[in-house]
């Protein structure tokens, strides 16, 4: 016994329906959570690129940390760029957490973390020049690759904070808005 031409039209509309339920579901789950998922893609992506950038991969301990950080260079070491990427995100998850719904609309965390992003962004692109200006001829391609991404995910992070602070303030900004208009009702 097999199902009617009708009756599997039906299903297949059913299980489309459901799955776009489903998307629409886990996008909007996304995008109300994005001001943590970028903390965490913040902390977590240029550290990965710069062990990967390292050519032989050292054990990763405070020894190691402190090694670099002693033997630290504005020129030429790239210790620092993942380090302000978890200062900024450190101090935007702060602001973030500390802030309610008014707060969120307005003020304090869209300005701190335009502040962040923007000092960061100015320190990773002065940075940038020193560590780009000079032709090492001793590093090799997958090394410069790995450079670059990077200093490119740094400033793509810098901005996408900027980006998820306005949304999340515009965000909140309708929902005062709504709940006035349905207070007043």
């Amino acid at each position: 016994m097999g199902f009617s031409k009708e009756e599997r039209r039906k299903r297949v509309l059913r299980g489309v329906k459901t799955l776009f339920f489903l998307a629409t579901m886990l996008v909007s789950l996304l995008l109300f959570s994005a001001p943590i998922l970028l903390v965490i893609a913040d902390t977590l992506l240029p550290s990965a690129l710069l062990s990967a950038s390292v050519s032989p991969p050292p054990s990763l301990s405070l020894q190691t940390l402190y090694s670099h950080l002693s033997n630290y260079d504005f020129r030429y070491s790239l210790i620092d760029i993942p380090l302000i990427s978890i200062i900024r995100s450190a101090v935007i998850l702060c602001v973030y957490s500390l802030c309610d719904g008014p707060r969120l609309s307005r003020g304090p965390y869209m300005t701190i973390a335009t502040i962040c992003s923007v000092s960061s962004l100015v320190f990773v692109s002065l940075k940038a020049s020193y560590v780009f200006s000079g032709s090492s001829t001793e590093r090799g391609a997958y090394d410069r690759a790995m450079e670059v991404a990077l200093f490119a995910c740094s400033l793509a992070l810098a901005i996408g904070h900027v980006v998820v602070a306005y949304r999340t303030s515009c965000r909140e900004r309708r929902k005062l808005l709504v709940y006035k208009i349905d207070i007043e009702a």
